[in-house]
């Protein structure tokens, strides 16, 4: 297995943690919140795939899935195009619902496919590139993408305790 199969067999099971947490819920179940000031299924999925989108798409060099293609649009949430979660209130994180499973599942996917497009190019030294110096150390694509990895896996987990939550109300 290379760099970039590696990577996009990363990304692929995000994907598919994803599905498992949205597939067959209402809106109404995908904004359930098990707690005042917890986080809702469908603000995780949207918050990560915002991150995932956000990240990689800075790294290709390439425009973002969300505003690109329109999906920001389609989800009209009371935020602003470059909103991804991060640092959210528990009141902007209310905010984020309405939301059918299939919109959350779509944009993930394009996202998703947007993200294998560009992994599927990479080789060991293209991860040594220097992606952001506003850190110290310098982040190079590859503690980026692996932050990403990272960061989606710890909030699909999130979503499918959130769900196994609700399915046992």
């Amino acid at each position: 297995m290379n760099t970039a199969e590696l990577l996009a067999e990363a990304f692929d099971r995000v994907r598919d943690e994803v599905h498992a947490a949205v597939d067959g819920l209402s809106p109404e179940e995908l904004a359930f919140r098990p707690g005042d000031k917890a986080n809702s299924i469908v603000w995780l999925v949207w918050h990560l795939t915002r991150v995932q989108d956000d990240h990689v798409a800075d790294a290709a060099g390439r425009g973002q899935v969300w505003t690109g293609q329109g999906w920001s649009d389609r989800f009209q949430l009371p935020l602003g195009e470059k909103e991804t979660g991060y640092g959210h209130t528990s009141e902007q994180v209310a905010s984020v619902s309405g939301v059918f499973a299939d919109q959350l599942r779509g944009y993930h996917d394009a996202v998703h496919e947007q993200t294998l497009s560009f992994v599927r190019t990479l080789d060991d030294a293209a991860l040594d590139r220097v992606v952001d110096e506003q850190w110290t150390p310098h982040v190079t694509l590859g503690v980026r993408l692996i932050s990403v990895i990272s960061d989606d896996l710890q909030h699909t987990g999130q979503a499918a305790y959130v769900r196994g939550m609700l399915q046992r109300r």
